[in-house]
Parts: C-alpha cells; sequence; structure tokens
C-alpha cells in the first residue's frame, strides 16, 4: 500500500530543488496551502535554496488580506518565473505585494496567461501533450504579436506562438511540466487520499498532480485533518493517494482569506438569503441594476470581479435569487456569488465544478450572458481590465476573463464613464453630474488589450458597456450611444468625455428612472426560451 511521507511544512519544503518548476493550487485567498508555501520561503532564508524555481499559478495565490501566497516566494533569488493567470490584489496601491515590487523592479521574469488555458496546459502536461492549441486569446495581450503576456522587459516571448490551421489563426500554449505540485485539501487518510468537503472548491489540485506525478514529480498536499487509512468515503476522494507524495497538516488552515469555516460556501449547509448584506444605494448599484435588466430568467451566466458582481445580488433584492444560474471560474455552479475578499465562492451553490472543468464550459460558450468588469474601453471596442500604466499592482491580471469573452455570446461591460474624484448625485430618478471626474475611461487606444472588439465583430458577439450615465453598443460602424441616463446632457457629459468620437443611435432611448430610485425597482426578466428541441415536443 503506498504510503506518503507526513511532514512538516518546513520538511516540505526540502523537496524542492534548486531550478525546479512549482505549481500552485489556489485562488487568492481561495483554496491556498499557504503554510507549505511559507515553508519554502524559511527554507530559502535559512540556506539560500531552492534557488532559481519557476512558480506557476493557474489562478492567484495569496492577496492583499492576509493570505501571502506568492509573496512568501518573492525572495530575489529564489524566484526566477512566475507564470499566473492572476496575481495577487487589493484595495489600494500603497502597500503592493512584494511579488509585484519585483514584476516592476525587473528581479524577475513573469507572464499573465489566461487561467483556463493554464488548466489546460497542466491536462497537458499530464498526457505528455506538447501544449494546447486555443483561439482564447488572440488579438489581447497574450498574443506574442501584441506582448505574449509578458509583464516586464526582462521577461522573453516564450510559451505563446502563432499557427495557422486550414486558413484559421491558433495560439499554440506550450505545455508547463512540473517538478511539483502544492495542493491543498480538507483530509487526507493515511493512504493520501483527499477529500475536499470544507473547501469552496477543489479548484485544479487533481490536473496539477496529475501533471507532476506523470511526469517523476512530487505531490504535496496541505490538508485540516489526517484520517486513517481506507476511512474516507471513495465517492468523496477527489484525488486518490496514488499520486500523493507528501501530506502536511495544517489544524488552522482557513477556508478562505479572512473566513476560518462556512458550510455554507462549501455547500454542507443552505444559509437563508436574508443573511446577505444588502447593496448600498450608490452609482455601482446603478449599473448592476441595468446590466442585470440583460439577463433573462432561466438562463446561464457568469460574471466577473468588481462592480459586475453586485448584480446576483440585485435579482435577490428584487425576488429573483434563482432566476439565472451563475457560474464562476473557480467552481461554483448555482447559489449567490459573495462579495470582495471572498469572491470566487458562492453561498449555496447547486454544485462545485473543478476550475478545469468550469473553463471547458466558459471556453466553449456554453452559457448565455458574461458579465464582467473594465478599466478602459478604446475607438475599436477593445477592452483593458488588466493595466493600468504606473499601477499595475492594483489590479489581478486576466484571470479568466480571456478564456470567458473569447466563447461568450453575449458580454456586458459594466463600469464607470469617468475615473477620479467626482461629485455625482443621485435623487428623484436622475442623475446630476456636479463634477465630474478628470479622466475619461473611453481612450483612443487601450493601454494594453484583455478583450479585443474586432474579433467580437468577426464572431457576431453581442457587447453593451454599462455605465452610470449612458448605455453603450458595440457595432460593426463604431460603439455607439444606445440609453442615456435621466438628466445627463448628452453632448457635455457623454460625447465630450470621450477621447474618440461615439456614434448615437437614431432611438436613443432614456434609461429606467426606476434604476435611479433607493426603492426595489420592480425587475421582471423575460423567459429564456427552452431549447428548440424541447419545444419541439409541445
Amino acid at each position: 500500500m503506498h504510503t506518503p511521507r507526513i511532514l512538516t511544512a518546513r520538511q516540505a519544503a526540502d523537496l524542492i530543488h534548486d531550478g525546479d518548476t512549482i505549481t500552485v493550487s489556489s485562488s487568492s485567498g481561495l483554496g491556498c496551502p499557504d503554510a507549505v508555501l511559507a515553508g519554502i520561503g524559511t527554507r530559502f532564508d535559512e540556506t539560500r535554496s531552492p534557488a532559481g524555481i519557476t512558480s506557476v499559478h493557474s489562478i492567484a495565490a495569496g492577496d492583499m488580506w492576509g493570505i501571502k501566497g506568492i509573496d512568501h516566494l518573492a525572495r530575489p533569488g529564489l524566484l526566477r518565473r512566475v507564470v499566473a493567470g492572476s496575481y495577487p490584489s487589493g484595495p489600494s496601491s500603497a502597500d503592493p505585494p512584494a511579488i509585484w515590487q519585483m514584476i516592476e523592479n525587473n528581479e524577475v521574469e513573469a507572464y499573465n496567461l489566461p487561467s483556463g488555458i493554464l488548466f489546460q496546459l497542466h491536462r497537458a502536461a499530464a498526457a505528455k501533450q506538447p501544449g494546447v492549441l486555443s483561439q482564447v486569446g488572440i488579438d489581447t495581450f497574450v498574443d506574442p504579436r501584441v506582448g505574449a503576456g509578458r509583464m516586464n522587459t526582462i521577461t522573453p516571448n516564450a510559451y505563446v506562438r502563432v499557427q495557422e490551421i486550414d486558413d484559421q489563426e491558433w495560439l499554440f500554449y506550450e505545455a508547463l511540466v512540473p517538478d511539483v505540485a502544492v495542493i491543498r485539501a480538507t483530509t487526507a487518510d493515511t493512504h493520501g487520499n483527499l477529500t475536499f468537503e470544507e473547501e469552496a472548491s477543489p479548484l485544479g489540485a487533481l490536473d496539477l498532480a496529475y501533471a507532476a506525478h506523470n511526469n517523476g514529480g512530487v505531490v504535496i498536499a496541505q490538508v485540516k485533518y489526517l484520517a486513517e487509512g481506507g476511512s474516507l468515503a471513495p465517492q468523496a476522494v477527489r484525488v486518490p493517494g496514488i499520486l500523493v507524495d507528501a501530506i502536511v497538516v495544517v489544524p488552522d488552515q482557513l477556508q478562505t482569506t479572512q473566513t476560518p469555516y462556512d458550510p455554507a460556501i462549501s455547500g454542507e449547509l443552505r444559509r437563508p438569503l436574508s443573511t446577505l448584506d444588502p447593496v448600498p444605494f450608490s452609482l455601482e448599484k446603478i449599473m448592476a441594476r441595468r446590466a442585470a435588466a440583460e439577463l433573462r430568467s432561466g438562463e446561464i451566466a457568469n460574471i466577473g470581479f468588481g462592480v459586475s458582481a453586485l448584480v446576483p445580488h440585485v435579482l435577490v433584492e428584487e425576488g429573483l435569487p434563482q432566476a439565472v444560474s451563475w457560474v464562476i471560474e473557480q467552481g461554483a455552479v448555482g447559489g449567490v456569488p459573495l462579495l470582495d475578499f471572498v469572491f470566487g465562492v458562492s453561498q449555496n451553490p447547486d454544485a462545485i465544478m473543478q476550475s478545469s472543468d468550469q473553463f471547458t464550459l466558459l471556453q466553449g460558450g456554453g452559457f448565455e450572458h458574461s458579465l464582467l468588469s473594465f478599466l478602459e474601453i478604446d475607438r475599436h471596442g477593445n477592452v483593458n481590465v488588466h493595466s493600468l500604466p504606473k499601477r499595475r499592482h492594483v489590479t489581478a491580471g486576466l484571470g479568466g476573463f480571456v478564456d470567458i469573452t473569447t466563447g461568450a455570446p453575449s458580454i456586458v461591460f459594466v463600469g464607470s464613464f469617468t475615473a477620479g474624484r467626482r461629485d455625482i448625485g443621485i435623487g428623484n430618478g436622475r442623475l446630476d453630474i456636479r463634477a465630474d471626474g478628470p479622466h475619461t475611461k473611453l481612450v483612443a487606444d487601450v493601454d494594453s488589450p484583455t478583450f479585443s472588439g474586432r474579433r467580437a465583430i468577426e464572431k457576431g458577439q453581442r457587447v453593451l458597456y454599462v455605465t452610470e450615465r449612458a448605455v453603450l453598443e458595440l457595432r460593426p460602424a463604431g460603439i455607439t450611444v444606445v440609453e442615456i441616463a435621466p438628466g445627463v446632457d448628452l453632448q457635455r457629459d457623454v460625447l465630450d468625455r470621450s477621447e474618440f468620437e461615439l456614434l448615437v443611435d437614431p432611438d436613443l432611448r432614456t434609461m429606467a428612472s426606476g434604476l435611479f430610485s433607493p426603492d426595489r425597482m420592480g425587475l421582471t426578466l423575460d423567459l429564456q426560451p427552452a431549447h428548440s428541441r424541447i419545444r419541439a415536443l409541445d
């Protein structure tokens, strides 16, 4: 019988050799094997080893609210290269994570690649395949003709190349082969079998373990509990013990950042929706309400971090908590996605999938709407969500944004029209822009494209941009104003506040006044039609 070693976090760090590639299963403060990463940092401080490692993170490891994650590795000499779907982020740029400081100081090679692609690259490595061929990322920051996902000037052009097949352009992403996988679960038995009963998601633990094990590498599992061998229900085991080489038991392991344990986010308890805090009446709520009006009852929809994450909570307030099935990249299906430092989990989910499986749904467009935030929009309809000049560490990076927008049939980008200090009043069903923000978010050319407007037009995707003062639509002729808020002057507050010429729909509408009232707006959603084959049965 296979028997993994039971080690301390510091002992587990000795399994990592100089020059190794390690892959970490985490999503910011969700599922982060923080103790093991801290052990690696401690070992380096003591011995100057392991040196020159490459660290791979399909989603972020750590945040600015209390889980250090990759910051334990962010030491010159220890970390040579990092490849991540996203990076630690937080509410302020005043005290950026150490990894961001290393990136900006050219002390580490750094890549930002789509999260879904990174999960697939682990599957490719496990199956001894050379990589992944995909159209995810064409004409964006990860396209080698644009930026190849490189985050500073010392990072070479690697991992991604353009390939043409049957007159179609594809991106080929090279497989990443790990020497060590660091994963996390709730319980391990002494045979190494892992269950995830208190986890908000298994994330990519199984695929990371396969990738390391199948290539002669080592799998380290951090867990909260240790059980007798063979005592775990086989149906509950998500990672079999045959893959696990070492177990690190951390009894005080947090479920998520600042959450010791909440059974409602791990699917063990259904908590009353009345326990959710109401969304304060604000410009952000107005935008979330307008975005919610694009949905239909019975749809499958995805949301991203930021203003768009308020939409499920708006539906709860409007008495429509189960009208839409939400799918988020970390793995939750259904329920109500939560906000702020616990974004990535859902209260009362119907199912919790592996992230890698969830991305199969998302990349393939198996849903109706994606509601996402933006930092900049340009004249071509391109969107930047991952980069602002000199302020990169306040953003998380690409994450699953590129995977999701590649396949989404309909995309609603949500964000404010301008940035900076503003004085905008809301009352009597209208907007009163007394002093506008000094910086427009509608720029001639985005700093770095995360979404390609040209590709969206070619593919026939429907794209809306919802702001507090206007709703815009991407059309072949250009970005067009289709709705304007009551109280807003079209010329002064919209057209003159864009760096490029906006078109105006000849049937320009006024946004519903109910959006601008603190009372419930009485939102109703049309019904999503059943599949045509189901309708044919009637």
